[in-house]
């Protein structure tokens, strides 16, 4: 125990890392973590012509979804160890290479095969911006800096669902779907160059850790059988599945609920970005201000109340819903969970500040798998109509206040982020 504690005094020279603005790191970051949901969203208005095109029916269309999040799942245990071993910057570098040559598949793919080849090494890479730059984030910030910064990047990151089907409802209002994948490629190429210039190095050698598959192993395990860390991840996890349900589903629900067309996905999308941009800015503010537990309090009460106001709107109207109500709830949903990530986020970090880059990884994976199961069996089932939509949300939401009381009763008290941080050793073990 004592010698766990002795290491940790490189910390705060790891944290002090400040050539970069905050601005600057927040958007570098942020641009990171959006072409991850970029990946997602963008073809959502090409599902019509992609099927048509590759003759694919809803239901195959469905699995180039499904398929990235399977992989970028699986790989999501991977790019926090290795950022743990090779620093930071070089893994990220090599994930956008992966991304950029997997997107330029994706655009010249001319049957449904190929296409989900290459959707999957999207999903291989895509993560890696997402997951090593929240622990650039905890490297490079510390205390209330560290949740101002999280939320910075969350209210960037948040705009990524919002705005990537309207740019791939533009680009097919003057090209074919092929070039939504070029502009991932783009895309990614710009944030390679970005990287290059800009983002340091947060993650200095003689903190890394070595390769080991064993150890490796032995610290997974040790984070699962951490109940705190299970209730945490749990409670961001399914609290955000909620609002997936819809991203998941906005093909359906955009369509053929509200029967709009692919140019009108704003619909949608620019409430929940709203919400997301909202709450992370109330966040950000409150980081000093007002105790982690009481915010994430709050967070639940907006998604409590979005949750009875979806479900009783989608009872009365039945199969006529409409916009704007079918989607303003979303707003103050997304508000919620903005409120709650950071938080969440940070605390799960501080338990293993010599591991960040697994536990980013281990949160993440728990995020991607309730993901891919929404994306491939909960939203085929349920996007029929409005108000299983409106159900399956709220029991998402539901779950997720539950694992946050878990929580909350067993601690009694979350602070909004540990200046100092946690002891090697995790606790409150099975």
């Amino acid at each position: 125990m004592h010698a766990g504690r002795a290491r940790l005094e490189f910390f705060p020279a790891m944290t002090a890392p400040r050539a970069i603005s905050n601005r600057r790191l927040a958007l570098l970051l942020g641009g990171l973590a959006m072409f991850g949901p970029f990946s997602i969203d963008t073809i959502f208005p090409a599902f019509p012509a992609m099927g048509v095109h590759l003759g694919a029916d809803k239901v195959a269309m469905q699995q180039t979804i499904s398929v990235y999040l399977l992989t970028y799942a699986l790989m999501s245990l991977v790019h926090g160890p290795l950022s743990d071993t090779f620093g930071r910057k070089r893994v990220i570098l090599g994930g956008l290479i992966v991304f950029l040559l997997a997107s330029v598949g994706c655009a010249l793919s001319t049957d449904m095969a190929t296409l989900l080849f290459f959707r999957a090494v999207q999903g291989l890479s895509a993560g890696v911006g997402f997951i090593v730059g929240r622990a650039v984030i905890r490297d490079a910030r510390n205390g209330d800096d560290a949740q101002r910064l999280m939320s910075q990047v969350s209210m960037i990151f948040g705009i990524a669902p919002a705005i990537a089907p309207i740019v791939g409802g533009w680009i097919l209002g003057w090209s074919a779907w092929p070039m939504i994948f070029w502009f991932l490629a783009a895309f990614s190429l710009l944030l390679l160059v970005a990287v290059v210039g800009w983002l340091p190095e947060t993650h200095p050698a003689e903190a890394r850790l070595k390769v080991s598959p064993r150890r490796l192993l032995r610290d997974y395990v040790g984070i699962v059988r951490n109940r705190r860390f299970v209730r945490l991840a749990l409670a961001g996890s399914l609290s955000f599945g909620g609002l997936f349900l819809y991203i998941a589903s906005a093909p359906a629900f955009v369509m053929d609920l509200l029967h709009l067309n692919e140019q009108q996905f704003a619909w949608l999308f620019l409430p929940t970005i709203g919400g997301m941009v909202l709450g992370a800015f109330l966040s950000g503010r409150a980081a000093g201000r007002v105790e982690g537990a009481r915010l994430v309090k709050i967070g639940y009460a907006c998604m409590a109340v979005a949750m009875v106001a979806n479900v009783a709107y989608n009872a009365w109207a039945g199969d006529d819903i409409r916009v704007p109500w079918a989607v303003l709830p979303m707003m103050l949903a997304a508000l919620g969970v903005a409120l709650v990530f950071p938080i969440l986020t940070l605390a799960i970090l501080d338990m293993y500040p010599r591991q960040r880059g697994a536990a980013s990884s281990l949160q993440a994976f728990s995020n991607l798998v309730i993901n891919a199961i929404i994306a491939g069996l909960l939203s085929p089932l349920l996007s029929q109509h409005g108000l299983h939509l409106a159900l399956g949300m709220a029991g998402f939401v539901l779950a997720g206040w539950l694992m946050w009381q878990w929580e909350a009763n067993a601690s009694r008290r979350l602070p909004a982020c540990p200046r100092e941080p946690a002891a090697l050793e995790p606790t409150d073990q099975l």
